[in-house]
């Protein structure tokens, strides 16, 4: 609750680099597209905006554990 995403993500990937990382946004200070895509370039494999379907993140948590 004290991180931010993006801050997250660059300590997962550097304690953990294998780690498969699902990012998701539905705005808030950075516009939704403009977080997901520094999301995208600090390592996270799968990005998705918010609103998105159940079905959609039943996929994208399928991809990362295959």
């Amino acid at each position: 609750p004290e991180k931010e995403g993006l801050e997250t993500i660059r300590e997962l990937r550097k304690k953990f680099p294998k780690v498969r990382i699902i990012a998701m946004s539905g705005g808030g200070r950075m516009d939704a597209h403009d977080y997901l895509a520094m999301a995208e370039k600090l390592g996270a494999h799968r990005t998705l905006a918010k609103p998105f379907r159940k079905q959609t993140i039943l996929d994208a948590v399928r991809e990362a554990l295959e």
